[in-house]
């Protein structure tokens, strides 16, 4: 499972990995040319090896310890594939043996889509919505020479947390 998980990481790489070249010459002119493969973003790649963590294929050994897909209906991974042998432990709830804190009491954001999202956060729990008071530092001031001065600004924000 590593070795095939750690081929689908370096391919990975590798097929976002694009050619880049600079010029070299009098006055920018092009008369030798440097070209090298140079890395994709780090986030890219990462959002990438994200999706294929999404669509792993589930795994068992076999006796001759091969790897064999669980539902044969599925197709063969290929070399750019993910897979998995165990099943990720649900995150939502507490499990001291994983170490999972789970999601119950955490702030989420009500208005967002992503991984912060109420929704998305509380697995389905729903939320409870609170009232608290901020302060922050606001309408501050360089005064010459050398410090800022600042007031407080206090503000009743709503807030969420998970049941």
């Amino acid at each position: 499972m590593n070795l095939q998980n750690n081929e689908a990481g370096r391919r990975a790489v590798y097929k976002m990995a694009d050619v880049a070249c600079k010029c070299h010459g009098v006055s920018g002119s092009c008369s030798l040319k440097t070209c090298w493969l140079q890395l994709a973003e780090f986030r890219k790649v990462g959002d990438r090896l994200k999706e294929k963590y999404d669509s792993a294929a589930a795994m068992r050994v076999t006796r001759r310890g091969r790897l064999e897909l669980v539902n044969s209906r599925f197709t063969q991974p290929t070399p750019e594939d993910l897979v998995y042998v165990d099943p990720s432990p649900d995150y939502c709830l507490r499990n001291e043996s994983t170490g999972s804190l789970g999601t119950q009491g955490r702030l989420c954001n009500k208005t967002s889509e992503g991984m912060d999202g109420c929704e998305l956060m509380c697995c389905g729990r729903g939320y409870n919505q609170f009232k608290s008071v901020q302060v922050e530092r606001c309408h501050c001031k360089f005064h010459w020479c050398c410090f800022v001065k600042c007031k407080k600004c206090t503000e009743i924000v709503d807030q969420y947390i998970c049941k």
